[in-house]
């Protein structure tokens, strides 16, 4: 009975081994990362990085991590220009002062 128990056991500390080793050798991507990197890739207009990122994540994902690199760009652009975000996102997109 211990025998097979400890068998079994084997087999699952080697499957767990296996699965663990090929995580590995596959770097899983955060949405952040994968909308950094689709970002900058649309801004170099690299098509091939910007379909590697968009596989790293869900849609869903990806847009959220684009609107939240958007904020916090805008967000950064304004303190640094010290004027309100709402301004620097308008003059950014090329649309008149409200």
């Amino acid at each position: 009975m211990f025998g097979r128990v400890r068998q079994s056991w084997g087999r699952f500390l080697d499957a767990w081994r296996t699965e663990s080793s090929a995580d590995e050798d596959r770097r899983t991507h955060n949405l952040f990362e994968a909308a950094a990197a689709y970002v900058s890739a649309c801004a170099e207009d690299d098509q091939e990085r910007i379909d590697e990122a968009a596989a790293w994540v869900s849609p869903e994902a990806l847009s959220f991590g684009v609107n939240e690199l958007a904020c916090r760009a805008v967000i950064a652009l304004a303190r640094e220009r010290d004027e309100s975000p709402r301004s620097v996102a308008r003059d950014l997109l090329g649309l008149p002062a409200a």
